[in-house]
């Protein structure tokens, strides 16, 4: 069974439609009690990041899930993955879940590029991930983002993009994995990866 968490800041159906398509089972869940009887779990997001963390503190998710990743794994997406860094900047200093080192920062303006970031966007390998066997370089994924994680250390920097600078895509340190874009859109490539998860 994999946990869905719901804390009010997520597109939970989407997500729990494509694991049903994958002949997975899953539970939509805000108590910590249902989701430690999950398997594994994943952490959607959309919106912002102060919001998020204020929702996941005030239903005591946020210790639970330090403690869940010690031994079982568990996937944020967009926003979540997001929130598994030791801050962000969005609108204000706020400090997230903390278990991968490095911080969310707003997207550079720069020329030809808008933002948010919305769209279509290839896959650069950069450290091999479990979460990404039988995906190759430079196959598409669905991005909506105008923050992005800058990752401290190398070796949890899994996939980048080139979205005018190299914008990190997955991460991974220990039973942690984090997609910026949303693999419950991203087709075929998408599904492989929540596959993966599921197969952790």
């Amino acid at each position: 069974m994999i946990g869905i968490i719901d804390y009010g800041a997520g597109n939970l159906r989407n997500v729990q439609k494509a694991l049903s398509f994958l002949g997975e089972q899953s539970v939509i869940a805000g108590e910590a009690a249902v989701l430690d009887r999950c398997e594994r779990l994943i952490l959607p997001g959309v919106g912002a990041f102060p919001a998020a963390m204020e929702k996941l503190q005030s239903r005591g998710l946020h210790d639970f899930i330090r403690d869940y990743v010690r031994t079982r794994p568990m996937l944020g997406i967009c926003l979540g993955m997001q929130l598994l860094f030791e801050r962000s900047y969005e609108f204000s200093r706020c400090d997230g879940l903390g278990l991968i080192e490095g911080e969310v920062v707003r997207l550079p303006e720069r020329t030809g590029y808008k933002i948010p970031h919305m769209g279509w966007n290839a896959l650069s390998m950069r450290t091999p991930c479990r979460l990404l066997d039988g995906v190759t370089e430079g196959e598409y994924v669905y991005f909506v983002h105008s923050y992005y994680a800058a990752v401290a250390r190398a070796e949890n920097l899994a996939a980048v993009t080139d979205y005018g600078m190299d914008v990190t895509a997955v991460v991974a340190a220990g039973n942690v994995y984090g997609t910026q874009f949303h693999p419950e859109k991203s087709d075929k490539t998408g599904l492989r990866i929540l596959k993966n998860f599921c197969s952790l």
